[in-house]
């Protein structure tokens, strides 16, 4: 009896045993399972990370390389400039030997405030027999649709160059030539445009093409007038005109401060000073020298114009609303005082897309070329003598 007892009593430990023996060896099994997939876990990100930094090191080492490359450049285009200087230096040099300096001159600014007021509003002497007043807008013809919302096109009032200059935006620092009205009407594209790149960006849409020059506004601490040589690709002269304080010139064309157009008398300069805030100032403009012949207050409001462009010496502002309607002459003012805006009816133009960015009369053809929400417009003008509104 005690031997079966024993014998019952082995088998149990027996069995205990491998339960236990059994459960130590699944609970081992799944240990070592978790530590294997942390290792090949371990392993993916250990050839990620690998794989990322060898990739971090060639981009590291092609910027490195870019740098030095650059670095290069910039020290051969630094020594570059130093010839330059140096033989500038040694030119300069030679002018002064050759052309000494003149003796300083001590201005006084009271003398030129004097001289600048003697210019002012006086009575202007014609060099033109031109005598005639615009009466109508004869008719209209929409070209096309080039550019931004504001720009101005024009051609050569001088010569027989029948080239067109179109300038895209209201600054910008390369403008486009194209040989003939056709080219430019035709063309779907800038193709058979020659890109001009100026040696300094223009502001505003008061540039005009005069003579084989090409005159524009530049605005660095007060704003210059360019003239850019079109023939040789120069600056042949530059000038900050006698104005102070200016302030935009048009009511609905903020971008505007000076506007520089041409009629049979030459060259004119539409502005607006915050002294005179509330009316537009004309200017007649040296096209030779950059210098201010004679200066006018005129009657003209700033408030609501769009534009303006001067025809036998008189200016004519160009007015609109600012939700645009039928854009309209409604004020002129004429430097030889034979007629005012009282002779003179409204006259209207025909109502488009909106606003005139630039209107550039053309003294040869006697039309104007209109620049309306990127749409290239001619509108043909009807004249009549100003001795017949009286």
């Amino acid at each position: 009896m005690a031997g079966i007892v024993a014998c019952v009593l082995l088998s149990l430990v027996t069995m205990v045993h491998s339960q236990v023996q059994t459960a130590f060896l699944e609970y081992m099994q799944s240990r070592m399972g978790s530590v294997e997939e942390r290792i090949a876990q371990w392993h993916d990100h250990s050839s990620r990370y690998s794989s990322e930094l060898r990739d971090f090191k060639n981009q590291v080492l092609k910027m490195l390389e870019n740098i030095e490359k650059e670095r290069e450049a910039m020290r051969n285009e630094v020594e570059s400039t130093n010839v330059r200087v140096d033989r500038l230096e040694r030119e300069v040099d030679y002018l002064e030997t050759q052309n000494p300096a003149p003796p300083c001159v001590e201005i006084d600014e009271k003398l030129t405030e004097l001289q600048i007021k003697k210019k002012k509003n006086e009575k202007y002497e014609k060099l033109t027999d031109c005598s005639d007043t615009v009466s109508q807008v004869n008719a209209m013809k929409i070209l096309k649709r080039f550019g931004s919302s504001a720009g101005l096109w024009t051609k050569d009032p001088i010569g027989n160059s029948e080239r067109i200059y179109v300038f895209d935006g209201a600054a910008n620092d390369t403008f486009f030539v194209f040989p003939r009205m056709k080219e430019f009407t035709l063309s779907t594209s800038t193709r058979k445009a020659a890109r001009i790149k100026l040696p300094f960006p223009w502001i505003g849409t008061g540039h005009i093409v005069y003579g084989g020059y090409l005159y524009y506004v530049r605005q660095t601490e007060e704003f210059q007038v360019i003239k850019f040589n079109l023939a040789n690709k120069t600056v042949d002269d530059s000038a900050v005109l006698p104005i102070e304080d200016q302030v935009p010139v048009y009511g609905l064309s903020k971008h505007n401060y000076i506007d520089i157009v041409a009629d049979e008398e030459g060259l004119w300069v539409i502005y607006a000073t915050r002294e005179n805030e509330k009316n537009i100032c004309l200017a007649k403009l040296d096209s030779k020298n950059l210098g201010i012949e004679q200066m006018w207050d005129t009657p003209c409001p700033i408030e609501n114009a769009e534009s303006a462009f001067v025809v036998c010496g008189t200016l004519y502002v160009v007015y609109n609303t600012k939700l645009p309607s039928r854009s309209r002459i409604q004020c002129i003012f004429d430097v030889s005082g034979t007629i005012s805006s009282e002779n003179v009816p409204v006259v209207y133009f025909p109502k488009r897309y909106g606003s005139h960015s630039s209107m550039k009369y053309n003294p040869k053809d006697r039309q104007i070329y209109a620049w309306d929400d990127g749409y290239q417009i001619i509108y043909k003008l009807s004249m009549k003598p100003k001795d017949e509104l009286h």
